[in-house]
């Protein structure tokens, strides 16, 4: 299925599955450059406003506990528990969704009090009489690994760091009225409700406890275990605002004020373990995490670990830049999260607990929008992840007879379309990760291709999904053609010669949705007929043929065959006459309601919804690279901003950075899965991407300028490079790629049809 390097055989792709390890021959090794602070360009505040709903807070890279402020619920862009148009905090919450088009999550909350406690939530427009206060963004920080506020109505400054699965609080109290803190396991985000809560006082600084809740995740478990740094003077119990006896209790909102004096010392630090097992589990995540009362070395630890991510990719480029892209890059990186404790414990799909598991088990898979680009960059960034990666699909699959749709929480919410895990095994496969059960691979990846959800009883009988039988029928369809195509590649690769010729069959059901006649993918009717009225710019939020789009942006959904997608429009002229309508029509989205995904607009190209990220590149199929060149500057100038409403959509656990970061080193994963990165327009002067075995592969964008766009010529290690295409092999080979820069379109360089993608 790999395209071959003109020196490389196709079996030196697959001996890559330990080019992480051990470089092998040929491999060009390049000094390991210093460790330089990449953080101080990363704005955490970027995506915060507007739609991007990402979280603001303490964490480190790909980590269980995710640590920061919620503030009075206000809709749909309050998914993360924060929007920066906001200046209201009810407290800090230890788990988040980061970009998420749904609400869960924000469990155990502790909000630090001086005088008396509410025990009801004050709103946007009176703190006076509930627990909360105002604040100023003035007052407020955010960079990686550390946050802190200063909420005023208590005059108390808070800060925030944290480990993998431990939160780490310290509280400074300016104020000689009596100190708290308040903890609340009531409310999450979103739809999210409380059915079992347990808090228990187990020591002098101690308390642990549980929460469970129904709501995106079906039977979500968090439990928990909390020391602090000073003697609990007395705690009282409450279940939502009923007194109950004792030192401990079980209720449905269960809440506890605990008090301290804090007279001498004003400081008061809290630490917060949480765990999917138990509460023991907890506690022992916190011992073996954060072992003293250090705040200040156990941020610098978390600001470490970001370095050591952000320094994989190093790139030369204005500030401005710099600060979107390690933004970007940052944001990439917090989802999927870690899913068990540091014994190896979790609870699965299941809910069965499995013991000392001998692998990173992950849960948070946005996979319809992930598959695009931010799985594809972490087989270049995160290469030590993959394998545990697919070992946590596995897991899943086991527990719950298929591959994950979306989940969450060891919960398979079954949101959005497709079966997307299966092009993120096939792609680590075709890349060299095997370091799993690959018979078991396939086996999970062709029984979830059999399931009959949603449409697929039709697929599996080779037809086409009737519109007035299945909604979103042509967006489910053309999800499953990827995904097919990806097992009909792996089938071919372990010579199962009718599984390939079945499924390649499937990838091609594509072609009964396309309309020659108006130029669309559009539903069909199972009597044969297309449906009436059409309305190519009609889009109703997952009440249509399509999903979170219209006929516009869905009819170019077929990245793993462009070429025969041409074929449907009748060649490269009418298929790039009709990529030139999308970008230019400028009629508005019609639909009584349409999705709030829908943005980002460039005509109808909606940058803001991840089925129209490859989009741009296909004009490179098309042999006019050019046009892609344009339009990557467009978008990223337009829609990737240093501000806190910086990202046009949300961002979807990391698709929306994921297309920034490739898109602006130039190139981007238009097909998902099959190692080829279609060459774009540089961001930058240049990129440089660092291996651990001290390879790396360096882009450098000769003559780069904001009016120098367009690629004129190409040099891959010294030699000329004509494709307009790199693949994944060059990478983790190693090189350099020099791509020469002008302000005019090159009228040969990518253009013949041999120099285009494969």
């Amino acid at each position: 299925m790999f395209p071959k390097h003109s020196k490389i055989a196709f079996s030196a792709i697959i001996a890559l599955s330990t080019w992480f390890v051990q470089p092998s021959l040929g491999q060009n090794k390049r000094d390991k450059q210093p460790s330089l602070d990449y953080s101080q360009y990363v704005n955490p505040f970027i995506g915060s406003a507007g739609h991007g709903h990402v979280f603001v807070g303490a964490n480190v890279p790909f980590g269980a506990v995710q640590l920061g402020p919620v503030n009075v619920f206000e809709g749909w862009d309050w998914c993360s528990g924060y929007n920066y148009a906001s200046n209201t905090i009810l407290g800090f919450t230890h788990t988040h969704l980061s970009g998420t088009g749904i609400g869960d999550l924000n469990d155990i909350l502790l909000l630090p009090i001086t005088g008396k406690v509410p025990l009801t939530k004050g709103t946007k427009e009176d703190m006076g009489h509930g627990y909360g206060s105002y604040f100023s963004h003035e007052n407020e920080i955010s960079r990686p690994g550390y946050y802190s506020v200063l909420l005023d109505k208590y005059n108390i400054k808070a800060e925030l760091t944290a480990s993998e699965r431990v939160g780490f609080h310290k509280y400074t109290f300016n104020s000689k009225e009596e100190s708290h803190v308040l903890l609340d396991l009531a409310d999450g985000v979103g739809w999210d409700k409380p059915m079992k809560t347990f808090i228990k006082k187990t020591g002098k600084n101690s308390i642990e406890g549980y929460r469970l809740s129904k709501g995106w995740a079906e039977d979500q478990r968090v439990y928990f275990a909390m020391e602090f740094s000073e003697p609990i003077v007395n705690i009282s119990l409450y279940d939502s605002i009923s007194v109950m006896k004792g030192s401990e209790g079980e209720g449905i909102r269960m809440k506890a004020v605990v008090d301290f004096n804090l007279n001498k010392e004003k400081t008061l630090l809290v630490k917060v373990g949480i765990s999917p097992v138990s509460s023991e589990n907890a506690l022992a995540n916190i011992k073996a995490e954060i072992q003293d009362w250090d705040f200040v070395k156990t941020t610098q630890k978390a600001k470490t670990k970001w370095n050591t991510e952000l320094n994989k990719i190093q790139i030369t480029a204005d500030e401005n830049t710099k600060n979107i892209f390690y933004t970007a890059l940052y944001h990439t990186m917090f989802a999927p999260s870690i899913f068990n404790d540091v014994n190896g414990d979790y609870r699965g799909t299941d809910k069965i607990i499995y013991k000392k598991a001998g692998f990173t088990n992950y849960t948070t898979f946005s996979l319809w929008d992930t598959y695009r680009a931010l799985h594809p960059l972490f087989t270049i960034t995160q290469p030590d992840k993959i394998n545990d990666i697919v070992k946590s699909f596995l897991a899943i699959y086991q527990q719950q007879g298929r591959l994950p749709v979306w989940h969450l929480m060891g919960n398979e919410t079954n949101t959005m379309n497709g079966n997307h895990s299966i092009a993120v095994i096939v792609d680590a496969y075709f890349k060299g990760f095997r370091d799993y059960d690959v018979d078991l691979a396939y086996e999970a990846i062709k029984k979830t291709s059999m399931q009959t959800r949603a449409g697929m009883n039709y697929v599996q009988n080779l037809e086409y999904i009737p519109a007035d039988v299945e909604l979103e029928s042509v967006g489910n369809a053309l999800e499953y053609a990827i995904d097919d195509w990806c097992v009909a590649q792996m089938a071919k690769e372990m010579n199962k010669q009718d599984d390939y010729e079945y499924f390649s069959k499937r990838a091609k059901l594509y072609e009964q949705y396309f309309d020659s006649k108006t130029g669309f993918m559009r539903g069909k009717l199972k009597n044969g007929q297309w449906r009436e009225p059409f309305n190519p710019l009609s889009s109703s939020h997952r009440e249509d043929d399509y999903v979170e789009g219209n006929a516009w942006q869905y009819t170019w959904l077929v990245p793993q065959d462009p070429y025969g997608l041409m074929k449907l429009f009748g060649g490269d002229d009418k298929f790039t006459q009709k990529l030139d309508t999308l970008f230019t029509l400028e009629e508005g989205v019609v639909g009584d309601n349409a999705s709030p995904d829908i943005s980002g607009f460039i005509g109808q190209y909606a940058q803001g919804n991840e089925p129209n990220h490859h989009i741009p590149y296909l004009y490179a199929y098309a042999g006019q690279p050019w046009k892609t060149a344009k339009l990557i500057r467009d978008i990223a100038d337009t829609f990737y901003t240093s501000k806190a409403d910086g990202l046009c959509g949300n961002e979807d656990l990391g698709q929306m950075s994921a297309w920034y970061v490739l898109s602006s080193m130039g190139f981007y994963s238009v097909n998902p899965a099959n190692g080829i990165y279609v060459l774009g327009s540089p961001l930058m002067n240049s990129a440089t991407i660092n291996h651990k075995n001290g390879i790396s592969f360096k882009m450098t964008a000769v003559d780069y300028s904001k009016e120098n766009k367009y690629i004129q010529k190409a040099e891959y290690e010294g030699k000329a490079y004509t494709k307009s295409y790199i693949t994944h092999e060059m990478i983790v080979e190693g090189g350099e790629l020099k791509l020469f820069m002008g302000s005019v379109p090159s009228p040969s360089w990518g253009v013949k049809k041999e120099d285009r993608p494969m």
